[in-house]
């Protein structure tokens, strides 16, 4: 069978779930990415920090 040229039409169907999807993904962002995204910046954050404090001097 000959391929069609050009893009395929798409169902009022398929429009609804690719919206849907697309939906679902935004929500994603702020559940997963961001959280994520702040521990790791917290951790670099306490990172330096601890590599850079000034070291106690131990008196006697």
């Amino acid at each position: 069978m000959r391929q069609m040229k050009g893009k395929t039409k798409e169902t009022n169907k398929q429009k609804k779930e690719r919206k849907r999807e697309f939906l679902e993904n935004k929500k994603n962002v702020f559940k997963i990415v961001l959280p994520t995204a702040a521990a790791i910046f917290l951790l670099i954050v306490v990172y330096v920090y601890v590599k850079t404090r000034p070291k106690q001097m131990m008196e006697y």
